[in-house]
């Protein structure tokens, strides 16, 4: 029986929103966004993602993790991730932020 290889995501968003606050946090999360755009699309798309994900220590991650990281992000159902369906997927990726996630959102409306 052969092992499938997995992205593990560690959860180190509560530890940076405390560090950062919830202003700086949507800052690292938009210059997330930045590295894994398409410069041309100014959306993520499956390219985009597979050609920029090992800036993420993500080098690992296979055609099929990246689209179901897109189906599952892809609010609008354009096959790609704007900037908020990016912020939004990763809110969503760590379970202790969105037990916060309305306090962290009034906070980061309020100082945006």
């Amino acid at each position: 029986m052969g092992s499938k290889n997995v992205v593990v995501f560690e959860d180190f968003f509560p530890a940076m929103v405390e560090k950062l606050g919830a202003e700086g946090f949507m800052k690292e999360l938009s210059n997330g966004f930045r590295l894994l755009v398409d410069g041309d699309k100014g959306v993520i798309t499956f390219e985009s993602l597979k050609r920029n994900s090992a800036l993420l220590g993500l080098k690992e991650m296979s055609d099929e993790e990246a689209t179901c990281m897109l189906r599952e992000g892809d609010l609008d159902g354009d096959g790609a991730l704007n900037e908020m369906e990016f912020c939004t997927l990763m809110l969503r990726l760590s379970p202790e932020l969105m037990n916060h996630s309305r306090k962290l959102l009034v906070e980061a409306i309020v100082n945006f």
